[in-house]
């Protein structure tokens, strides 16, 4: 019998995140432990018209091609995947570990070559979805490994994931339709303005944001989720952030994390752990000492940080910043192999838009 809760979450991703159409062609990926949610998105892709092709991902085997493969193996990139990333008019891709940190015994310069090897499969999938030509949606199943992260039993998680995503509600789209309506409000005001000035503690930073669009998220690309985010101008960033939050990032934390920018680069980065995992990220290539995104969590539903950036970047009260790739359809331009998000707890913090006092303890108060 399948759980409703899933039936629930496929249709708020088909018809609602995707607005599958029928004849279109989606790509539906994830992990075996995923099996009873794909199994329900797929019985919901099929019955919405769409040419479904699953892809399934055997637990354990990313972490032995990190582990065993040459570096030629390393940076090969298939034509399967180049062909797969053009033919595609929807992806949507469902996340879920038995182990969140089957990586983090993996030489950060590996992970950096990995990652190196495929900016530019990241780029071109960032301009499709930027051009209109395909959508995407991320979301994650639940398991013992995420839920002990958060420090939650699976059945706490589990209602902590499907409440983030508004699946309590009895109708999930048009509660995040009505988030998407004051998000966007949030979106156009700091659409007029140019330089944002963020202050907290340890924390204060400038960046430009003029000609750069703001992106409201309500559930279209991420589920959960709420934000609204932009790509600085590359150079602008100037002062120091101390990111309140481990910075998780292929299974790897570091803690403490303080970064100080002049002219839009990272000049000084110190971490209280994981040091070395920090700079070998930084240093992977031209673009990942760059931000290629800044926004503001406005997810009040999270309230708690989990060690999963899909959820941990939405919590109300925040901001955070990505190091490296932009998304094109910000105008931002920087390239990386890198997207790095990185949190800020903005409860004790301020923002001003162009001098004006526009957030305050956690909150708009435009």
């Amino acid at each position: 019998m399948s759980d409703p809760l899933h039936e629930k979450l496929a249709h708020v991703l088909i018809h609602y995140s995707l607005h599958v159409k029928p004849g279109e062609k989606l790509l539906l990926s994830g992990p075996d432990c995923a099996a009873p949610l794909l199994r329900a998105i797929y019985r919901e892709a099929i019955r919405a018209g769409a040419h479904v092709t699953p892809m399934i991902d055997l637990d354990g085997l990313h972490e032995i091609f990190m582990r065993e493969s040459s570096d030629e193996q390393l940076t090969y990139v298939s034509k399967l995947d180049t062909y797969l990333n053009e033919y595609f008019d929807v992806h949507l891709y469902i996340m879920g570990e038995q182990n969140t940190k089957a990586l983090s015994g993996i030489d950060p310069k590996r992970l950096a070559m990995q990652s190196a090897s495929r900016a530019a499969l990241s780029k071109r999938f960032m301009e499709r979805a930027a051009n209109k030509e395909m959508r995407w949606c991320l979301t994650l199943y639940p398991t013992q490994a995420h839920a002990m992260d958060a420090g939650m039993s699976l059945s706490d998680y589990e209602d902590f994931v499907y409440g983030a995503g508004l699946l309590n509600q009895e109708d999930p789209a048009a509660a995040w339709e009505r988030v998407s309506v004051e998000q966007q409000r949030i979106a156009n005001y700091l659409g007029k303005h140019d330089v944002i000035h963020i202050v907290a503690p340890e924390t204060d930073i400038t960046y430009r944001v003029a000609g750069r669009t703001w992106v409201s998220c309500a559930g279209e690309a991420n589920f959960p989720d709420g934000e609204v985010f932009t790509g600085p101008i590359e150079h602008s960033v100037n002062g120091t952030v101390h990111f309140t939050y481990p910075a998780v990032y292929n299974g790897n934390e570091v803690e403490d994390v303080r970064l100080t920018f002049r002219d839009g680069k990272v000049i000084e980065a110190h971490a209280g752990r994981g040091l070395n995992f920090l700079n070998a990220m930084l240093d992977m290539d031209a673009g990942s000492r760059y931000l290629g995104e800044v926004a503001f969590g406005l997810n009040y539903g999270i309230q708690r940080f989990t060690k999963e950036i899909l959820f941990d970047e939405k919590i109300g009260g925040t901001m955070h910043m990505a190091l490296g790739e932009s998304y094109p359809e910000t105008g931002g331009v920087n390239e990386s192999g890198l997207h790095w998000d990185m949190v800020c707890d903005l409860h004790e913090g301020r923002v001003y838009a162009d001098g004006e006092l526009c957030y305050e303890n956690g909150k708009f108060i435009i």
